[in-house]
């Protein structure tokens, strides 16, 4: 039954998407060469040449959401999230849009066509069909969650939830599902063998009986979602479980007792014929290490480019405020645990830590020049770490490198510390535009470094970078 909702949604956002993207194109067209707001300077394409190019982004705008992910439903998907993958999505269409049309128009059109360029579509209606679409594509799908929340805040249409064990893991699940009422849930009570002292219920959750009741119950309370959270030592029940829940229509998820070693997300694998977990698997290899360094050597290189005169003045005040060289180098640990060198705008005295050798830099650091205070204040000292984008030493997002010095110390007190190795170090990341920069909680920066690796996306890098640029002049922390 859920499996076929979700089905009938997501048809129907297709066919919305379909819809809005055909008169987002439409309504660019007119207001390019119809509104008379924007000036026609070289010449007036007709109507009915648009009109052979509406098909080609009509098609190909639900294909590059689905590329990008659009349409895997998810409840609990941050607003934020949504309109990133929907800009990201409307993009591609447009990229994949041209492409398509440059290709019919050279290799299928007749000579006529080509003379005339049937397919040709102006730059200027490319740009306002992707801020149409992505403006009537994130209004319907806004409208869509604000009527279904709603519905969930009034009592309707919610999924009902069984949870079987009322250990640590059957209440963090309830903990978890509790959190977040927006999602549409409602936990009905746990099933458990065991039930004496205070595993009776737990958060005002009854206990509505033992395992071997599960089919009854299931049946009498209209349960949706069974959610199996035993401890190891009670996997052995999942089977009777299971064949009890086949007589009903209810979804069975399996919560497995390993979070104490599962830090990534786990990957089914397969060794000729015999399924295999991976439980540290990360999303970025293969072609999306591919993305990712393509968008780091864009970026990157535009920055370059861009800050050119930004770099040679910020090198100037180093020179002539105090003695030393003008970049600063460290080595720090990346990718796999291999050590780069890293470079840094001297931000400190030369000879710093000739002394004490590495120490952690602190608030008012009295090594730090007057023109470093100021460059570590805003950061600008890591700008240099462009140059380590470009050679592929780092990527402009992911996890912040750390000195050897320090790996060897925090591998062996912080659990899963060196995972975040697993992906490139960057120049910002999800702990840092949260606030875990600097002087502050490990451990909750290995929990932002470790979700980046398990979660990453073109649209996770983009709203990095985004918020990066938003947060970054009202949090200002000394670098590490």
């Amino acid at each position: 039954m859920v499996r076929r909702y979700n089905r009938l949604l997501v048809a129907l956002h297709i066919c919305a998407d379909i819809v809005l993207a055909a008169w987002a194109f439409v309504l660019a067209y007119g207001i390019r060469f119809e509104s008379g707001l924007i000036p026609v300077t070289r010449g007036y394409p007709p109507f009915e040449q648009y009109v052979n190019v509406l098909p080609f982004v009509a098609l190909l705008t639900p294909l590059a959401f689905q590329l990008q992910g659009v349409y895997r439903l998810r409840r609990g998907r941050s607003r934020v999230d949504d309109f990133f993958a929907v800009l990201v999505g409307s993009i591609l269409a447009v990229v994949l849009g041209v492409i398509s049309t440059l290709y019919v128009q050279a290799y299928f059109a007749s000579e006529e066509a080509k003379a005339r360029g049937a397919y040709e579509v102006s730059q200027l209606v490319w740009a306002l069909f992707l801020v149409l679409n992505v403006v009537f594509t994130y209004s319907l799908r806004e409208g869509i969650r604000e009527l279904l929340e709603r519905r969930w805040r009034a009592g309707k249409g919610l999924k009902r939830i069984l949870i079987a064990g009322t250990g640590d893991l059957g209440r963090m699940v309830a903990d978890r599902i509790l959190l977040h009422r927006e999602l549409g849930y409602q936990v009905i009570g746990f099933v458990d063998d065991r039930a004496g002292g205070d595993h009776i219920g737990y958060r005002g959750l009854p206990l509505l009986g033992t395992l071997a009741e599960v089919g009854d119950i299931a049946q009498r309370d209209r349960v949706d979602h069974l959610y199996v959270a035993l401890p190891l030592e009670e996997h052995a029940k999942l089977l009777d479980l299971i064949e009890l829940t086949s007589r009903e229509c209810i979804d069975v998820k399996v919560v497995p007792d390993l979070l104490q070693f599962i830090a990534l997300r786990a990957r089914l694998e397969d060794l000729d014929g015999l399924p295999i977990i991976n439980v540290n698997d990360v999303p970025l290899q293969g072609i999306n290490t591919w993305i990712k360094r393509a968008i780091d050597m864009a970026v990157s290189s535009v920055a370059v480019v861009a800050l050119a005169i930004p770099f040679a003045l910020i090198a100037a005040l180093i020179k002539l405020t105090s003695r030393g060289p003008i970049f600063y180098r460290q080595e720090r640990m990346g990718l796999d645990g291999k050590a780069f060198t890293v470079y840094k705008f001297r931000s400190m005295e030369e000879g710093a830590e000739d002394s004490t050798g590495p120490i952690w830099a602190r608030d008012d650091d009295p090594r730090a020049t007057a023109v470093g205070r100021w460059l570590r204040r805003l950061d600008l000292d890591e700008l240099p770490q462009l140059w380590n984008v470009l050679r592929g030493d780092m990527s402009v997002v992911g996890p912040r490198p750390e000195r050897p010095y320090f790996v060897e110390q925090f591998k062996h007190r912080i659990p899963s510390y060196m995972l975040r190795h697993k992906v490139k170090a960057g120049i910002t990341g999800w702990a840092q535009v949260n606030g875990w920069r600097g002087n502050t909680s490990l451990e909750k920066r290995i929990e932002y470094d470790l979700y980046y690796i398990e979660n990453w996306s073109v649209t996770l890098d983009l709203k990095i970078m985004w918020l990066t640029l938003v947060r970054g002049l009202f949090q200002r922390s000394p670098a590490m």
